[in-house]
């Protein structure tokens, strides 16, 4: 085995596993890999692999930020082969020595240790520093790769990874690499459920409920500070309220289901996280300011039910001792970077709809408007159509009649748009 990385506390097992795999192979630390698809074999496979359809994405949210910052961007199939490989175009040049580059197996049958090989042989993101790889002409670099799953069957499909300096494994790297797989597998899933609805047959919508056309404003039970800007999906405890009667909490490697008031009360402190007074808290959960005594028994029971791995609930202002995201604002970051389709992919209905909270039905009518704000504004028409079809969108006249606008005259699609139109006519009256 060559020699170990220098690492505080010695060589980390990952890596030293993935040393021992690499070594059994009988690779060669200075071997070169070489591209084993070349032209139009690399082009039909990039044509007929499912990431294809959101290189536009990966683009958004990824490939747009290494620019001129030393760090280039991969993309490599379930197999390990480099499919496309973008970023910053020195780096792209200098990678060109090793072999990094589309075309060439990364794997780590193929080369040994490295972040996107060991990703997909550990199904988990991984992130590899300078001498930690098996090839010796790699040593210079650093990576960090997340793998890309088939959200409704969970099977593998590829990687995404980052190379360059130290900064390829700073940990604001991994969180970005980490959002961006989260949105690729959302936006792959919403693809699909596309796909399954033009492969049904057309039917005239009926029975509407009529949507209020501009929602309310705000109500004043509690002070409507926006929500600190929420860090990038997947880097730390997630809260999951959108379209749920419960709230489900994932933290350090457990999951809890969290029913009634302790689902609102932590809903509303993930979305102050500079807290809210006792009074303001009792106002947003019961609707009165007298309810104090009931909020403060509340609260035993519900730092009782999160245990040691939840988030600490701390008082006077209550609020959480360490970030908690929501899926809900994950939804409002996306459509912050533009990124609509994925936003619309995770909003799979409204914050914890069976709730009657004065303040969780301020924070479920703000995230619906700025959803519904943002695509209006911003949106492609396919994106519209698919926020059309959910049931936020289904009586909405404004929003159909822009998706009407904004398609092509010769379009075979306007004629159930304009159906739906008329149907609204008449539940409208």
């Amino acid at each position: 085995m060559h020699p170990p990385a220098a690492w505080p506390g010695g060589v980390r097992p990952l890596v030293q596993d993935s040393w021992l795999r690499s070594t059994a192979s009988r690779l060669d630390p200075d071997a070169v890999p070489e591209p084993t698809l070349l032209d139009d074999g690399l082009r039909a496979v990039q044509d007929e692999h499912p990431l294809t359809r959101v290189l536009g994405t990966i683009e958004t949210l990824l490939v747009r930020h290494t620019t001129d910052t030393g760090l280039m961007v991969a993309v490599g199939d379930q197999a390990g082969r480099l499919l496309w490989v973008d970023g910053d175009h020195d780096v792209r040049r200098r990678a060109e020595s090793m072999g990094f580059v589309a075309g060439t197996d990364w794997s780590e049958r193929a080369v040994g240790t490295n972040a996107p090989g060991t990703a997909l042989v550990l199904d988990r993101a991984v992130q590899i520093r300078r001498a930690e790889h098996f090839s010796r002409i790699v040593h210079p670099w650093s990576c960090t790769a997340v793998p890309v799953h088939d959200r409704a069957t969970g099977a593998l499909l590829g990687v995404i990874d980052i190379t360059g300096g130290d900064d390829a494994v700073a940990p604001t790297t991994l969180a970005l690499v980490e959002a961006t797989a989260l949105a690729v597998e959302a936006e792959l899933h919403l693809l699909t459920l596309e796909d399954r609805l033009a492969r049904r047959p057309a039917r005239r919508p009926s029975g509407f409920t009529v949507r209020r056309l501009s929602p309310r404003p705000l109500t004043g039970a509690v002070p409507q500070a926006a929500p600190a800007a929420a860090p990038p999906p997947g880097t730390g405890a997630l809260l999951r309220v959108l379209g749920r009667t419960d709230a489900l909490l994932e933290t350090a490697g457990r999951t809890v289901a969290l029913t009634g008031r302790h689902a609102e009360i932590l809903t509303l402190l993930a979305w102050h996280p500079r807290g809210l007074g006792a009074d303001e808290l009792a106002v947003a959960v019961y609707g009165r300011d007298d309810a104090v005594v009931t909020l403060r028994a509340e609260m035993v029971r519900l730092r009782r039910a999160l245990g040691e791995s939840g988030p600490d609930v701390l008082s006077r202002p209550y609020r959480l001792g360490g970030h908690l995201d929501l899926d809900a604002s994950q939804v409002l970051a996306f459509l912050d970077r533009g990124a609509h389709r994925v936003a619309l992919a995770g909003y799979v209905g409204p914050v914890l709809p069976g709730s009657r909270a004065p303040g969780v039905d301020d924070v479920r009518t703000e995230v619906s408007r700025r959803l519904r704000e943002s695509l209006l504004a911003d949106a492609g028409v396919d994106t519209l159509l698919a926020y059309a079809r959910t049931d936020e969108g289904a009586a909405d006249v404004e929003l159909w009649t822009t998706c009407l606008r904004l398609l092509p005259a010769r379009s075979p699609r306007r004629a159930a748009v304009v159906a739906h139109l008329e149907d609204l006519e008449v539940a409208l009256g």
